[in-house]
């Protein structure tokens, strides 16, 4: 996958008009959330899917379904996408194909997918070693969706990682904001404000998290009531 640099997000030109240059605080700072976790959006597919399939077999309609609640109504998620991952998982063992069943609008039969002991291993581990993706936005996102069946002491880890990150972009984007305000204009000093204050809000959501989590007896994973999945 080819990552967007920071000159792709640079102002367009209009006719006869010179491309006009970002401050390089801002530059820098728009370049460094591009270097973030793009390349393990495949990572990212195939352990949701084995995180959704531990709730039960289904379908690959129900499975994208349920995929589009934890990853987000703005990522699209293709069946061109879909497919291709499930076939990986199945090559490595991880998931088995069950059999099919007819859909409700269409005599079209669906084939149902379920996850193996070895991909419920592969989840496991997972969700409980997490890397320095376990810190980016979609990374964080991702995991935090499956927070019910990871361990206390690795939860705390990763809340606290991603607080770290973003308290670094939280003073890079102040940083490009002292220097770079006097030739910002409007907008884009607008954008850089509104950037701070989100980020401020989920340091501190993060911070109630954390604390949260320190306050929990040391039983391993919390015991959240399980989401029934509809299989239609």
């Amino acid at each position: 996958m080819i990552r967007p640099s920071a000159a792709d997000h640079r102002q367009p030109r209009g006719p006869g008009k010179p491309l006009r240059k970002l401050p390089r605080a801002v530059d820098g700072y728009i370049a460094a959330i591009y270097r973030s976790s793009v390349i393990t959006r495949t990572d990212l597919l195939e352990f949701a899917s084995l995180g959704v399939l531990a709730e039960g077999p289904l379908h690959g309609y129900a499975l994208r379904k349920s995929l589009t609640e934890i990853l987000g109504p703005f990522r699209a998620l293709s069946y061109g996408s879909l497919y291709p991952c499930l076939r990986r998982l199945q090559d490595r063992g991880w998931i088995e194909q069950l059999g099919a069943v007819a859909g409700p609008t269409t005599k079209r039969a669906r084939v149902v997918y379920a996850l193996t002991g070895d991909g419920k291993d592969a989840f496991t581990e997972w969700a409980n070693q997490p890397g320095s993706d376990a810190w980016d936005d979609e990374g964080f996102a991702t995991r935090l969706a499956f927070f019910s069946r990871t361990e206390v002491s690795v939860r705390l880890r990763i809340l606290e990682g991603r607080r770290s990150r973003l308290e670094e972009r939280l003073a890079l984007m102040r940083e490009s904001m002292k220097r770079g305000r006097d030739r910002m204009d409007t907008f884009l000093l607008q954008m850089q404000e509104h950037g701070v204050e989100g980020a401020e809000r989920e340091v501190s959501w993060l911070n109630s998290l954390i604390l949260a989590e320190r306050n929990l007896p040391k039983v391993g994973t919390s015991i959240a009531p399980k989401v029934k999945r509809s299989k239609k």
